[in-house]
């Protein structure tokens, strides 16, 4: 009996011994990663206004909001460590990065779900860009001119026939939403306008903007519908690398011609980001405002052979106006030194991309004794396994010993 009770025990301690130093190793692993203290946005005064509800957002997502680096995951401001203070604007969210590198400089809540407004016409032009031919002539339906009343429109006419070109120029520079229409018609193909929408939700998965989801074409509001700082700048990176979409962020007028077989009128347009006009160096961008979403703006441009955008949401026009706000968090960002940063913008594909099958064999293990003696302030080393295991094992031996001494006749250890 007493051989019995020696071996449980011994096992029993053997056992328990493992988790009591495992747990200990989890607690300072999880002390060694826990998130530093928030550090508030600096935050402009804006009048205050009458707004209607914001949009209930889904539940915030983990591991979206680490996409590009874990200092993102912040609902305050994360800067270079020893970079100055950013401006005060009034955006509930900012990013500025660099387009080229992808560097994210900073930013203030960039994971944070916001609704885009017209800045979401951006993700229709990464969409439907390299599908849609810009010499091709099309017509305008009276499904297309279904906007909400008031809303920023170009004017296009029901039965007008435009080039696709004219098209892009108009969504761009007039931020016209029954452009939007057409354009993800033309792009949806036999399922129409909705088909560009789940296209255009394809793409900002594809470019990795996984707080994005798309329900109308143009931005105007919708329930589900939001963003993030950090997804704007993905999708302004994809829109950026396209040379068409460069030109026509960059022009300041076009007309839009005459349609005389419905005895309408051609007119002259404007581009509306007052940005490429008193900025040096801008590449332009787009802006957007609806009663949810407030101000919002994407703007980038180029110093010096480097090239940055910025993205706000929610911003309020006093005392600076959204392209204002955006002007000088780029001054911010071109003030930093070009390895400065604090995560950065993830390659289209990146996080869809499985194991890749041409990479090599993972190195065969080390040694357990190397291991146990290199993680010995780890946890318990090999050694320790071992000698638990055959002390066991010579426990259990030894009481099959004496039973069988005991059915014999014999005393026990005699």
């Amino acid at each position: 009996m007493r051989l019995r009770a020696l071996a449980a025990v011994y096992v029993v301690s053997a056992v328990s011994a493992i988790p009591a130093t495992a747990g200990a190793d989890a607690v300072t692993v999880g002390a060694a990663r826990t998130s530093p203290a928030t550090v508030p946005c600096p935050k402009a005064v804006a009048p205050k206004v009458v707004r209607s509800p914001r949009p209930t957002p889904p539940p915030s997502v983990a591991e979206h909001r680490v996409v590009g680096g874990e200092a993102l995951a912040t609902t305050g401001l994360v800067v270079p460590p020893g970079a100055p203070a950013p401006p005060k604007v009034t955006a509930t969210s900012w990013l500025v990065a660099d387009l080229d590198s992808g560097e994210v400089l900073g930013g203030c809540g960039p994971h944070e779900y916001a609704t885009p407004a017209s800045v979401q016409k951006l993700l229709l032009a990464a969409t439907m860009l390299p599908l849609l031919d810009p010499a091709k002539v099309v017509t305008v339906t009276r499904a297309d001119l279904d906007i909400a009343p008031g809303s920023s429109a170009v004017g296009l006419l029901p039965g007008g026939r435009y080039r696709v070109e004219t098209l892009w120029l108009g969504l761009l520079m007039q931020s016209g939403n029954e452009v939007a229409n057409v354009l993800a018609r033309l792009g949806g193909g036999a399922d129409g306008a909705a088909g560009g929408v789940r296209l255009m939700n394809e793409q900002a998965r594809r470019l990795g903007a996984r707080q994005t989801n798309a329900v109308t074409p143009s931005g105007l509001d919708a329930p589900g519908q939001f963003t993030s700082a950090y997804d704007l700048a993905l999708i302004a990176r994809a829109c950026f690398d396209h040379p068409t979409f460069r030109r026509y962020a960059l022009t300041e007028r076009t007309r839009i011609p005459a349609q005389k077989a419905l005895r309408g009128k051609g007119f002259e347009i404007q581009n509306e980001n007052q940005l490429i006009y008193r900025y040096s160096g801008a590449l332009g961008g787009k802006t957007g405002f609806t009663d949810y979403a407030r101000h919002t703006y994407v703007g980038a441009a180029e110093r010096d052979g480097r090239r940055l955008v910025v993205t706000l949401l929610g911003a309020e026009p006093r005392p600076l106006r959204g392209w204002e706000q955006g002007a000088a968090l780029l001054d911010w960002g071109f003030a930093l030194p070009r390895q400065a940063g604090v995560g950065r913008l993830v390659e289209p594909g990146e996080l869809d991309a499985g194991p890749s099958p041409s990479a090599p064999e993972p190195t065969a293990a080390p040694p357990l004794a190397a291991t146990a003696s290199a993680t010995v302030a780890d946890g318990p080393g090999a050694g320790m396994f071992v000698a638990l295991a055959v002390g066991a094992v010579a426990i259990a031996l030894a009481v099959i010993a004496a039973r069988r001494s005991r059915a014999a006749g014999r005393p026990p250890g005699g």
